[in-house]
Parts: C-alpha cells; sequence; structure tokens
C-alpha cells in the first residue's frame, strides 16, 4: 500500500477518534447496542494502530469488523480498510433512536421501570469481577473515585505499569481507604472475625504501593493522583468512572467483603438514580477524608 492512508482513519479524523482512548469509548458504545459481551473487546493500542497503518492480513477478526460498520454506517468493513482516494464526505453520529438492538437488561428508559440507572447485578465480587474485570473497568479512564476499605481492585487486580501509564496520561485517581489506624478498621476486623491487624496491614500496604508509585510519576503527573483516608464506619465501596458509571458493593454483617452483591449504575438523563446518589456519598466522604502525604 502507498502512502496515502485507508478510509478507516481519514473517517475517524473526521469524528475526533483517531487516539486509542477516544476510538475504546466509542467502540463500547456501539458495542453495547450490538452485543454487550463485546464491551471491552476493543483493539489494543499497538494493534489499533496497525489498523491505521494497514499493516495486517486481511481484516480485524468478525466481531471487530460489526463494531466497525456499526460506528460507520453504510460502509463496509472491507472498505473501511482501502486506501482513501479523496472525496469522502462528512459522516454524522451513528444513528441511535433508529438503530435496533437486542434485547437488553437495562430498559431504554430505566427510571421508568424502577431501575434507577441500574444496568447490572452480581451476587459477588468474584463475579463481577468475572464479567468486568479491572481492566475492562480501568483502562481508558479518564477519571477513577474509589472509596472503600482496602481498595483491592484498584491496588491488588490492575497492574502497576497500567496505572501509571493513566496517570502519566491524565487520569485522575481518588483513593479514599478506611484509616488503617482508626478505630472503625478494628471495628470491621472483629466484624469480619479476622484477627487484630489483618485488614489494617493489607490497607496500610496498598496505601504503600500507591506512594511508592506516586515516587515513580513525572512532576506533571504527580498530582493526578490524590490518597486520602477516612475513620468512620465503613458501610459500601464505591467506584465511579468518569461521571458516567458507578460501581456499588455494600458491606455486609458478617461476611467478607468478597461476599458482597456487586451492582453496576450509570448516570441517566432525566430523573436522578443510582449513580447520583452514590456520587454524593463519595463527595461527601472525601471531603471529610484527611490528605495522605505523598
Amino acid at each position: 500500500m502507498g502512502d496515502k492512508p485507508i478510509v478507516l482513519k481519514v473517517l475517524l479524523r473526521q469524528r475526533h477518534l483517531q487516539g486509542h482512548r477516544a476510538f475504546c469509548k466509542e467502540y463500547d458504545k456501539l458495542a453495547k447496542q450490538i452485543d454487550p459481551e463485546l464491551v471491552g473487546s476493543w483493539p489494543s493500542k499497538a494493534q489499533f494502530y496497525r489498523w491505521l497503518a494497514r499493516d495486517l492480513q486481511g481484516l480485524p477478526y468478525a466481531d471487530h469488523c460489526r463494531v466497525l460498520e456499526a460506528m460507520f454506517p453504510g460502509w463496509t468493513a472491507e472498505q473501511l480498510f482501502q486506501e482513501h482516494t479523496g472525496g469522502i464526505e462528512f459522516v454524522p453520529e451513528p444513528p441511535t433512536a433508529t438503530t435496533p438492538t437486542p434485547p437488553r437488561a437495562r430498559p431504554a428508559t430505566p427510571a421508568s421501570y424502577g431501575m434507577a440507572g441500574v444496568t447490572a447485578v452480581f451476587p459477588s465480587r468474584p463475579a463481577f469481577s468475572h464479567e468486568i474485570p479491572p481492566h475492562k473497568l480501568f483502562d481508558n479512564a479518564e477519571k477513577i473515585s474509589m472509596v472503600g476499605l482496602s481498595l483491592n481492585l484498584l491496588c491488588q487486580s490492575y497492574p502497576d505499569k497500567a496505572l501509571l501509564d493513566l496517570l502519566e496520561t491524565g487520569t485522575v485517581v481518588e483513593c479514599l481507604f478506611l484509616d488503617p489506624t482508626g478505630h472503625h478498621i478494628k471495628d470491621r476486623e472483629r466484624e469480619e472475625s479476622h484477627p487484630d491487624g489483618v485488614l489494617s496491614t493489607l490497607t496500610a500496604l496498598n496505601i504503600q504501593t500507591l506512594q511508592r508509585l506516586h515516587t515513580k510519576l513525572s512532576p506533571e503527573a504527580k498530582p493526578n493522583l490524590r490518597l486520602r483516608t477516612y475513620d468512620e464506619v465503613v458501610r459500601f465501596n464505591i467506584t465511579l468512572i468518569d461521571d458516567v458509571t458507578c460501581v456499588i458493593q455494600p458491606y455486609l454483617p458478617d461476611a467478607r467483603g468478597v461476599e458482597s452483591p456487586t451492582i453496576v449504575a450509570e448516570k441517566q438523563t432525566g430523573t436522578p438514580g443510582l449513580f447520583e446518589t452514590f456520587a454524593q456519598v463519595f463527595e461527601s466522604l472525601w471531603a471529610r477524608g484527611k490528605e495522605i502525604t505523598t
């Protein structure tokens, strides 16, 4: 192939989607309409740029082609990967109101059905992590806000390198830990029947992990990692992603955190739902939190 770009590259530029992060967000939006299981199946950054350079044999996998054709109605996958010869008109956003979608658990107007923005419910944290692993939740996020106890989902289950990359590219990460030296974490240890110091030690180690990562950040990226503690009754583990998605996990009596059910809610237009409720809980706790020296 010559030096001319492929059609896909030109169309992505027209829609300001030529960056990997922006492309992945649009990809997930269309994937939800086609098959929710395809959400998060976007190409890696290296693979994405190989696409744009047409450095591949044949076409991408069939599922990728389905999403690309939904992203650019009227274009086939074969046409998208042809050399651009000029004359391509502006392509508007894919239609949403008339696009047929398969039946989904979430109604089009969830508030009217009493769902309050809830899109998924899982019986436990492992069940949630199996369906929505940390990389699907955090990769390409522009803001991550978390409050809970030890915040293992980020500190233990997400690679340090991936988190550093996010922070260096502008992602803001706010982590509010239950104070490992406070008395409420001791209350929780007794409630979960742990020996003294189990949860406080784990929490302190997770805080130290993020403090260590902070030392590796460039001066420009250091303010993006914000750490605080609070010493109050621990009721919920809350994770907010990009002011759009909220993951809520209650702390049950006489049960470890991994046994708690997990609710996923999305911000909805119109009537406020669970997203707004728990976003306010986070903001209130964050405002009362004590900043950790990094």
